[in-house]
């Protein structure tokens, strides 16, 4: 038994030369030419956090131990006599 009858086309329809539909032939250039596609907000290299994050990949590759968490301070034990 077979089904012969043609189902319904679901969806919304394409239109052609919209502005997605653009952004989308796009993308699919860039990819077929090998170019990489960024996404998101692009990183300032020149700010703290990128500074930061540069030197500690440094001394990764240095070769240095890289501790993560607080640093452990001096234990100082205050202690407040009732008079």
């Amino acid at each position: 038994m077979n089904n012969t009858e043609k189902s319904a086309k679901r969806g919304r329809p394409v239109i052609e030369g919209s502005a997605r539909q653009s952004k989308l032939a796009n993308r699919a250039t860039k990819l077929a030419n090998g170019e990489t596609i960024s996404r998101g907000r692009p990183s300032n290299p020149t700010s703290k956090r990128q500074v930061r994050l540069a030197t500690q990949a440094a001394r990764v590759g240095a070769g240095i131990e890289i501790k993560v968490g607080r640093p452990k301070g001096s234990k100082k034990v205050t202690v407040e006599v009732a008079a």
